[in-house]
């Protein structure tokens, strides 16, 4: 005997859960909640944003999910296990222990939602909260970002409270405001800005008329270039 064909919602329901199951269409990363008082989303992970500079050290290679995440420097590591008894190998993964967390920034007003590892959970703990983390100068910290960490940086960049705070941190090492810096142009090997280059000169010009660009080549040879200089060996 034949068994009945499925009925119509019987059919819509398998083919509902067939899609949930077998989707090969990739969730949204994070729901970010809105910047109160700004117009500037929190920016996606994974998102084309051609407004934000490109990470220095380019995406990850290695452990590809720690680019839409902050995983400071962990990744997967593999090895064996081994028995007491017999010493016997069996491979096995040491994976970094990351959770979903949602960490107030105090520039944007809100909570963000990310994966990060404890690790890093400590480190956002000790520094002070995510902004401080975010905002470290230090080459192994922009390492530690990784491309979702840098992008979360530029985000908090354009707060007003991290504007000001910058423009105090300039201001304490005697550096103009970013605003009157102008255009930067590289004068042997050093940067320089251009209004007060074209300033430079022209009080030079007024004062003097002649440029003094260098004195060595007029100069003799100095007592160190003689003592180093190699001499012939004498013939006999």
């Amino acid at each position: 005997m034949l068994s009945p064909a499925p009925t119509a919602p019987l059919t819509h329901l398998l083919t509902r859960l067939a899609v949930t199951f077998f989707s090969t269409t990739p969730a949204a990363p994070y729901k970010q909640p809105s910047v109160p008082g700004s117009d500037i989303p929190i920016p996606s992970p994974t998102a084309k944003m051609p407004e934000i500079p490109d990470y220095p050290y380019g995406p990850r290679q290695v452990y590809k999910q720690s680019n839409t995440g902050l995983y400071g420097s962990q990744r997967i590591r593999f090895g064996n296990n081994v028995s007491e008894k017999f010493e016997i190998k069996t491979r096995r993964a040491w994976r970094p222990n990351v959770q979903h967390k949602r960490l107030w920034s105090d520039s944007l007003g809100v909570f963000v939602r990310t994966r990060v590892t404890t690790r890093v959970l400590r480190t956002i703990d000790k520094v002070g909260g995510l902004d401080n983390y975010l905002l470290g100068h230090k080459a192994q910290r922009i390492k530690d970002l990784g491309p979702w960490g840098w992008r979360l940086r530029w985000r908090i960049m354009q707060t007003p409270a991290i504007r000001e705070r910058l423009a105090k941190e300039r201001a304490a090492l005697g550096l103009p405001p970013k605003e009157d810096v102008g255009e930067w142009i590289k004068v042997e090997g050093s940067q320089v800005a251009r209004d007060a280059l074209i300033a430079e000169v022209d009080k030079k010009l007024q004062e003097d008329g002649v440029f003094e660009l260098s004195n060595e080549a007029s100069a003799g040879p100095s007592e160190q270039d003689i003592f180093m200089k190699e001499q012939k060996p004498r013939t006999q």
